[in-house]
């Protein structure tokens, strides 16, 4: 790595007379990488296992006169959820863009990890009754504060952190972390279904599901807690001290120790909302493209199955292992899509991308419920296309925004729009099905894509990668 990979860190930069600061360590992009990637596996795995497992333990945990009713329940449990996505991006967003960002990526994976392990041990409603899908919902709401921060924090730092002429691979291969972890969640639904079927999950075995997303999480922790902070957010940070810590990273900006250079007191961090009115139309479009992403990732990857075993096309189980072959082609577009905007720039294959699925995406699924395109083209050319946007998401999004308030930029409209079009997919897409409307389910990720592609010409092309940007 040659040293222009990275921004210099201030404490290798010396004024004529004096004597050299203490050279802060090597900087290593993998390592960094690796560290926002495994997050957001975490982050994936723990929120798609709760939608998929749902129809498996809302029998035991939640009220009702009828499946349908505790259904509805358990999917009401993972809407609520989203609705404090936004909190948890403007708090703790906050905290990552005052605190560090390696401070934010250790909070949002600790906070996810002991969500996953509450579920994994909440009595059932018979034994406590109310108190079950009470704790449920707290579950819920701890985990919908963490990940309202955790891909915000992941964009700043890979923004921050990956080499300049690979910004967009490195944005594909972290938010492809979410690609192995929703990948990882059917996995595992299908080796429970394997090894205890059907009726031995609904019956508790979905426990190990939220228990194997607690280990999860304390592997990330570990891998977290030994990456070096952000040279940027370090130069950038009111009064930044930035001389080593003790385990040889970059001092944390707004932590212990808190003086600069001179012993001076650290100064406060000023407000982002001046800052953030005065990048509405960048909001707005940060907000339509995750709003069209987010439609199509949810149809895909949460309710197809229910919606092809409404249609007659395939049973449940038929369309989850569809969706095997959809991740891998995910995947691929993914880090495809990074190498084709690092030579060309973002915004062509974010359009590419929506246009796909604005003009694909209830043609493809009619032809599948007619019988003439089999089940398993369906997700994997509709998750290709997704991976396009997917692909450049984290940086573009990042680069947006100046460093000092990257993470609540990212975070906040990015979290309205999932908590508003994700959050409540499933059961929108379950209260059409209950009404006899199942082939309207679509024409919503369609639309909404539609409007993402729309808003993507509402911002300028970034700068390539190389460039200076802000």
């Amino acid at each position: 790595m040659t040293s222009t990979d990275h921004d210099t860190a201030p404490a290798d930069r010396t004024a004529a007379g004096t004597a050299p600061a203490p050279a802060a360590p090597a900087r290593r992009p993998r390592r960094e990488l690796a560290a926002a990637t495994v997050g957001s596996v975490v982050e994936a795995y723990d929120w798609t296992i709760y939608g998929i497992l749902a129809p498996y333990f809302a029998e035991q945990l939640f009220p009702g006169s009828s499946p349908t009713a505790k259904l509805l329940a358990a999917y009401l449990g993972f809407a609520l959820g989203f609705l404090v996505r936004p909190l948890g991006s403007v708090l703790i967003g906050r905290l990552t863009d005052t605190r560090g960002r390696r401070y934010g990526l250790t909070l949002t994976v600790s906070l996810i990890a002991v969500g996953s392990l509450l579920l994994a041990v909440v009595p059932g409603y018979a034994s406590i009754g109310l108190a079950a899908p009470l704790l449920v919902v707290a579950a819920r709401l701890v985990q919908g504060l963490s990940v309202g921060a955790e891909n915000p924090s992941v964009a700043a730092y890979v923004t921050e952190t990956a080499p300049g002429r690979h910004r967009y691979f490195y944005s594909a291969v972290s938010y492809g972390g979410v690609v192995l972890g929703s990948a990882l969640s059917f996995i595992v639904l299908s080796v429970l279904l394997g090894v205890f079927g059907e009726s031995g999950i609904e019956n508790g075995a979905w426990r190990y599901g939220f228990l194997f997303g607690a280990l999860l999480g304390l592997t990330a922790l570990w891998i977290r807690r030994g990456a070096q902070e952000s040279a940027v957010f370090t130069a950038a940070a009111p009064g930044a001290d930035p001389a080593p810590g003790p385990d040889g990273a970059p001092g944390k900006p707004g932590g212990t120790g808190g003086t600069g250079p001179a012993g001076a007191k650290r100064a406060k961090a000023p407000s982002p909302w001046p800052v953030l009115r005065a990048h509405l139309r960048r909001l707005t479009v940060v907000f339509a493209i995750t709003s069209g992403a987010t439609t199509a990732f949810y149809f895909v990857t949460v309710d197809f199955p229910s919606y092809a075993e409404g249609t007659g096309a395939a049973t449940k189980e038929e369309s989850s292992a569809a969706l095997l072959l959809g991740m891998v082609a995910l995947l691929l577009a993914m880090l495809g899509g990074g190498r084709v905007a690092d030579r060309f720039g973002a915004l062509p294959v974010l359009r590419v991308g929506f246009a796909g699925l604005a003009l694909g995406t209830v043609p493809l699924v009619l032809a599948m419920s007619s019988g003439r395109v089999p089940v398993q083209l369906v997700p994997a050319v509709l998750l290709f296309l997704l991976g396009l946007p997917l692909a450049v998401s984290n940086v573009f999004a990042g680069q947006l925004f100046p460093p000092a308030v990257r993470a609540v930029a990212v975070g906040l409209p990015t979290a309205v729009a999932i908590s508003l079009f994700g959050g409540t997919f499933p059961m929108l897409a379950e209260l059409l099905r209950s009404a006899g409307h199942n082939d309207w389910v679509p024409w919503w990720p369609a639309i909404t894509a539609a409007a993402a592609l729309a808003a993507s010409w509402g911002v300028r092309e970034h700068p390539l990668p190389g460039e200076p940007h802000a």
